[in-house]
């Protein structure tokens, strides 16, 4: 099999690459995380519309590009290298991918098309505050009003909901709150009546939001898939979400390695470089190993998100959160280790990736929760 990029890939990872660089350098990082109005950058994100970033996973029915697997992770790498703030994971992967796995042509039209324009921004709200990484866990009730539904509840840590336009969210219809069944997907307006959106800045810098639902109203024609079988597509959607978030990581990873690395090779201890000295030289080398084996991961994740079999997706991503989380807490802990001192510094970017790869390790689950849920696929194959 071949694993390098095509020749597409690589000039548009290229092109990418280049966009970061010159609008998304450290100094230029730490202006966005100043402003005290917004948490990422709009004209990047107008950058991102420019270049295709915004319809790479969509068909062209829906003003995309039509983009792999593939393109997403190459894309995500790039994000992960350099911590882009913009809600691409939030807007794109999630909420994107939740209105072209279940949405009608109408919903798709009305939200994918100006969204791939960068006119609008998009955000899931899936999780609440009881329901730790189990999506499925939603207290937020839907009842039926005239000709459409009343929804009413709380959503906690809804990642990018602090600057969207449209929110997809989760609400029960029918059953207990931990039914797997009688789940509901709604498009709600952030700014309709009954809709309160406290954004804040999370650990990493990047923008979530707590969001209240006191009776708000939505259509009939809001309703995204079929009423009370939202589950299988919120699943999925998170899966969609975690395959992404792991290829970020990979990019994360291997920059916190080109940091170390050269820092071993530049500072001096005892009249020599410290990366002379072999202890430091076989953490580097465990260090990349980590970042390999996560790279891997992270692709078969990526490749197996878009898979019907869901079985197959759940193993795919659960066992490249393992190892990405792992490898993650061994490359942050090494890593500020050889730096001493100067890797927590705020100047020091550094400390910036170590945040990130916080975030990751705790964003869609933990590493004990991906154990358990691939223990439990292999126990029942």
């Amino acid at each position: 099999m071949d694993f390098d990029y095509t020749e597409e890939q690589t000039l548009f990872s290229d092109s990418l690459r280049r966009l970061l660089e010159d609008k998304y350098s450290d100094s230029q990082r730490r202006d966005v995380l100043a402003q005290d109005d917004t948490y990422h950058s709009e004209a990047l994100w107008q950058d991102y519309a420019e270049l295709g970033l915004l319809a790479l996973p969509f068909d062209e029915g829906m003003g995309g590009f039509g983009g792999t697997a593939i393109d997403v992770m190459v894309t995500e790498l790039e994000f992960g290298r350099h911590l882009s703030l913009e809600p691409y994971l939030a807007s794109v992967i999630l909420a994107g991918g939740a209105l072209r796995l279940a949405g009608n042509a109408d919903q798709q039209s009305r939200l994918i098309e100006p969204m791939v324009a960068g006119e609008m921004k998009l955000a899931c709200a899936f999780g609440e505050p009881q329901s730790r990484y189990d999506a499925f866990d939603v207290e937020t009730r839907a009842e039926k009003s005239g000709n459409g539904f009343k929804l009413s509840g709380r959503k906690a840590v809804a990642l990018g909901a602090d600057c969207a336009d449209k929110l997809i969210v989760s609400a029960r219809i029918a059953g207990d709150v931990a039914d797997k069944d009688g789940l509901c997907l709604f498009i709600v307006d952030t700014k309709a009546p009954g809709v309160s959106v406290n954004g804040y800045r999370l650990s990493d810098g990047r923008g979530a939001a707590e969001v209240t639902l006191d009776g708000a109203e939505v259509g009939a024609d809001d309703l995204v898939g079929e009423e009370g079988n939202a589950w299988p597509v919120i699943d999925h959607v998170v899966d969609l979400g975690t395959a992404a978030l792991c290829a970020e990581a990979v990019g994360a990873m291997e920059r916190a390695n080109d940091l170390t690395l050269e820092f071993l090779k530049t500072r001096e201890q005892f009249g020599r470089p410290i990366g002379k000295f072999q202890v430091l030289q076989h953490r580097m080398v465990d260090m990349m190993i980590e970042k390999e084996q996560s790279e891997s991961l992270a692709l078969l994740a990526c490749m197996d998100a878009d898979k019907t079999d869901a079985v197959m997706r759940q193993r795919a991503v659960s066992a490249a959160k393992v190892q990405i989380g792992n490898a993650a807490r061994l490359i942050s802990e090494a890593s500020i280790q050889m730096h001493g001192g100067i890797g927590v510094t705020e100047e020091y970017m550094l400390g910036a990736y170590v945040k990130r790869l916080s975030m990751v390790q705790a964003t869609f689950g933990d590493v004990d929760h991906h154990v358990q849920r691939f223990g439990a696929l292999t126990a029942a194959a």
